[in-house]
């Protein structure tokens, strides 16, 4: 299934890698990741039945991740940076 297109036209891969580099360059938070809060509005949302099931356990794994100990590490070298 194609992507949706934000104009008329298609974008180029060049247009659509500088406007990833500044998004990022810019700080703002990458589209279509889950945070943690969303994970922990889902485990409650499971019924009774599955509270104790493996998606449960799962779910509850990610929840209990310290995520901001992986945010304060940059990439490493390779991705553009070096």
């Amino acid at each position: 299934m194609p992507r949706p297109s934000l104009n008329e036209t298609a974008m180029t891969g060049a247009e659509r890698q500088a406007r990833y580099r500044a998004t990022r360059a810019a700080g703002s938070p990458v589209a279509g990741v889950l945070r943690p809060v969303e994970y922990a509005a889902w485990l409650e949302a499971l019924p009774n039945n599955q509270q104790e099931g493996a998606v449960a356990e799962a779910v509850r794994a990610i929840v209990d991740l310290d995520l901001f100990e992986l945010q304060a590490t940059g990439p490493p070298r390779g991705f553009g940076r070096d």
